[in-house]
């Protein structure tokens, strides 16, 4: 599913095409857009932000619209007349303005309603790394919040801290030299608190690009271990491996000589 780099990235696409204008028609497959559609037709959209993996766009009218892509949505924007490249029975979301329409195809998750009914839906996110943030408070919060689980299942749950998926879980724990069955309970602040600060770090200089975590951008060298199961290290020639995590037994990938199970704290 998208991380807080693509999320952000759609609400800055999104923001720059809509912000300023009227939203002259607000409609759309899901039952949100069907029953509350007509209370933002008219209304401004004042800005688009997003926190975490929830894309948020506001309206003058003080009502704001909340989506999760999670896997299988997406924003597109066309131009009045302009060929959609979807099908329309998969728009849930669809606003009209007098020179863009914006189409959420296919998510999940849609709401619609004034601003501090969706703020509590946001309540029980983490700080979202894509922000500035204190590394060392973030840091103090995953180990007061999740001492006793991974580190690789800890910084997925979005409770803990919002923005990472698990291409970015893989790949920072590769970058810290962390295995992904390490305990939290085992790290102390330093070591979480510099793998806080380059989540922000990675998110912030991939925000709506295509996304690296090697500095390369061509094909096949984005990534040091994501997807790369069976393929030598980039650093030191081992076998990447893959291993399941988590109660959802997300993918996780990592060399296992830059990142030995046997490595603990002092």
């Amino acid at each position: 599913m998208p991380e807080g780099d693509t999320i952000h990235g759609a609400a800055d696409r999104l923001g720059e095409a809509l912000v300023g204008h009227t939203v002259i028609r607000a409609t759309g497959s899901h039952r949100a857009m069907i029953e509350y559609g007509r209370r933002i037709a008219g209304s401004q959209v004042v800005e688009a932000t997003a926190h975490g993996k929830h894309l948020l766009v506001h309206m003058s009218n003080g009502w704001t619209l909340r989506t999760h892509l999670q896997m299988t949505g997406a924003w597109h924007l066309y131009k009045p007349g302009e060929r959609w490249t979807k099908t329309p029975g998969k728009a849930r979301v669809i606003l009209e303005t007098d020179d863009c329409i914006a189409v959420c195809f296919a998510a999940p998750t849609v709401q619609l309603a004034p601003w501090p009914i969706v703020a509590e839906r946001l309540d029980d996110l983490g700080p979202d790394l894509m922000a500035a943030v204190d590394a060392s408070s973030v840091a103090s919060r995953v180990l007061t919040m999740a001492a006793e689980r991974t580190i690789s299942d800890a910084i997925l749950d979005q409770r803990v801290v919002a923005g990472i998926g698990n291409v970015y879980k893989s790949e920072l724990l590769f970058l810290e030299g962390l295995h992904p069955d390490q305990p939290v309970a085992e790290l102390d602040l330093n070591q979480i608190a510099a793998l806080i600060e380059r989540a922000h770090q990675l998110l912030g200089t991939n925000r709506g690009k295509r996304r690296t975590t090697t500095g390369r951008r061509g094909a096949g060298h984005e990534s040091w271990v994501y997807g790369r199961v069976g393929t030598a290290c980039r650093r030191c020639g081992s076998l990447i491996e893959l291993g399941r995590r988590g109660p959802l037994q997300r993918a996780t990938f990592w060399c296992p000589s830059c990142q030995p199970e046997s490595a603990r704290s002092s």
